[in-house]
């Protein structure tokens, strides 16, 4: 059981895991989860890190379908300029291995903005904690475990 399961059973929120066979060749985990679930990728998101001018990490949250606007997430946060955190300071930081970080039950504590698409739908699906593993739950329950700020951080 990963960080991320354990919370979601502790905060008693309805969920559901989804697991599929991951292919380590695959360029994109995002789009193989919606690939291999069936799922509109609109309705699959990404767990990003990224770092500001003041190396501070945040969290972004976006749909697979589309990439993260590193100006706009700047803007969400209040802060001059952000660029893509190291990979191996994103896992180190989250606990979890790249192509399976969740935004829940994260190692450390850190601010988090969510896509405010993931508002167009009841259910949406976020990593679990490991690649092939995703859990489906409501954006509304991701935001407030998360303390996720909803904000249009997402090109699409």
């Amino acid at each position: 059981m990963t960080p991320a399961i354990h919370l979601l059973k502790q905060a008693k929120v309805a969920h559901q895991l989804h697991s599929y066979t991951h292919d380590s060749k695959t360029p994109s985990y995002g789009l193989e989860a919606a690939d291999k679930l069936q799922l509109p990728p609109a309705q699959v998101f990404k767990t990003l890190l990224a770092q500001t001018e003041t190396a501070e990490l945040l969290v972004a949250i976006v749909p697979v379908s589309g990439s993260l606007d590193l100006k706009a997430l700047a803007q969400a946060a209040h802060c001059k300029k952000c660029d893509m955190a190291d990979p191996t300071q994103a896992q180190r930081s989250t606990g979890y291995l790249l192509g399976g970080i969740s935004p829940l039950a994260q190692k450390k504590a850190l601010r988090s903005f969510i896509d405010t698409s993931a508002d167009a739908f009841e259910r949406i699906f976020v990593s679990a904690g490991r690649r092939g593993l995703e859990v489906e739950l409501s954006p509304q329950d991701l935001r407030r475990l998360c303390d996720a700020t909803p904000a249009l951080i997402a090109r699409v």
